[in-house]
């Protein structure tokens, strides 16, 4: 079992790639039962990694900005008449502009401001990467960082802030008890060029390749999550359930597994976590499909953040 921290994005060749932020993995025990002891503090490791990860500077509680650029130059600063909007105090009025060209944006900064793009002094009219391009140009300006996302047909400046309220004030996230009757083995039924429409919380909608299903028993019913590609042949589940909007996220949870073997892969509903626009207004993560709106109430992994979005 994976510990994803994965960036959720949109497309999701931006999100898979996002993994190699946080790092972090958490072994889960390779049989069908594990000991229980063992599996506690496996889960309890889990859990640590996770916000551990959460609380990286440049992690999603950091996130206090998006903003989505119009054909031509969209100024940028602490100015609040600006179209890209940097949190008061932390940046001049104008701090430079942002000019979108198709899909090509070129940076321009004001005389003094000390700004820098991947570490280096900027120049002059510079293109900026997105993160469809893989790693986005980072660019600095005191405690904040911010970088160019691509969606569909939209370009957008996603801001972040080491020094968030968000951050600054994180306490945790409420957790369901461990329960080992939530770790299933399942059934892997793979798939043949299927395709899922996988909708964003922005409203945006794309087809989105599914390795196959996975496929477990609860009472005596039979239940299935299509899942999506994840790196390196796992697997990435994006699921509803019964709890949502009442001690779960309103959109969805989150879940990740090791590669299938044998037909079979490990479910570890334990692991199940919040996607990031449960921490922040500011992200476009993907959301469950129908098929993967399960009719029970999973009550295992994480809860509400107390101090995001419904």
């Amino acid at each position: 079992m994976k510990l994803n921290t994965r960036a959720v994005l949109f497309p999701l060749a931006a999100l898979v790639a996002g993994a190699a932020l946080w790092a972090a993995e958490a072994k889960a025990p390779a049989t069908d039962r594990p000991d229980p002891a063992a599996y506690r503090k496996e889960i309890e490791t889990w859990r640590q990694e996770r916000l551990t990860g959460l609380k990286r500077e440049d992690g999603w509680l950091t996130l206090v900005g998006l903003y989505w650029l119009k054909p031509g130059e969209n100024r940028f600063g602490s100015d609040p008449g600006n179209p890209v909007i940097l949190p008061a105090g932390k940046a001049p009025g104008v701090a430079g502009s942002l000019t979108l060209d198709g899909k090509t944006v070129r940076l321009n900064v004001e005389p003094g401001v000390a700004l820098t793009a991947d570490g280096q002094p900027v120049t002059p009219g510079m293109t900026l990467k997105t993160d469809a391009e893989g790693k986005p140009t980072v660019l600095r300006l005191g405690s904040l960082n911010f970088y160019l996302i691509q969606r569909e047909d939209r370009v957008g400046v996603r801001i972040k802030d080491k020094e968030s309220p968000t951050l600054t004030h994180f306490q945790g996230i409420d957790q369901f008890p461990i329960r080992p009757d939530w770790r299933v083995v399942a059934r892997f039924e793979p798939y043949k060029d299927k395709k899922i429409a996988i909708a964003n919380i922005i409203g945006q909608v794309a087809d989105q390749a599914s390795p196959g299903a996975v496929v477990f028993e609860r009472g005596g019913k039979t239940y299935r999550i299509d899942a999506l590609e994840g790196s390196d042949g796992t697997l990435f589940l994006v699921f509803g359930d019964k709890t949502n909007g009442k001690e779960t996220y309103g959109a969805g949870r989150f879940l990740d597994t090791d590669p299938p073997k044998d037909g079979k892969v490990v479910v570890d509903f334990n692991t199940a976590y919040n996607p990031p626009c449960a921490f922040t207004a500011f992200a476009t993560c993907p959301l469950p499909p129908a098929e993967n709106k399960l009719p029970i109430r999973v009550e295992a992994g994480e809860k509400k953040f107390a101090g995001g979005h419904s």
